[in-house]
């Protein structure tokens, strides 16, 4: 399936995520443009994504030019800021995060199918 990213710009749209994944889960994507690993992993999401777009709404950040997103990103959501990384936030709530070669479409696949049984 194809993945559409929607980019994350503003700490004003972290707010809007928290919010929205009370209605549907949403990912959050931090990605480092001078970083090899994160171009991997990106690229493996891409390659790789399960789900359609009424199932997961998938963000984009550079935390290059968005350093204090992702600082608000760490803070809203209690987690260890790492690059690249992933979020899985359902009803509010980060559920699922990976960093580096950890972050693959199958384990959040796995995360989202044990998170929405609940």
């Amino acid at each position: 399936m194809k993945l559409n990213w929607l980019p994350l710009t503003t700490e004003a749209e972290v707010d809007l995520i928290k919010e929205r994944s009370q209605k549907i889960p949403c990912l959050i994507f931090k990605h480092s443009t001078r970083c090899n690993i994160s171009s991997v992993a990106k690229y493996r999401l891409d390659e790789d994504w399960p789900f359609g777009e009424d199932e997961v709404e998938a963000h984009f950040l550079d935390l290059i030019k968005y350093r204090s997103v992702s600082n608000h990103i760490a803070d809203q959501f209690q987690v260890y800021h790492e690059s690249p990384q992933v979020l899985l936030i359902i009803r509010g709530e980060c559920v699922y995060d990976a960093s580096h070669l950890s972050i693959s479409a199958d384990e959040l696949k796995e995360a989202m199918d044990l998170e929405t049984s609940k």
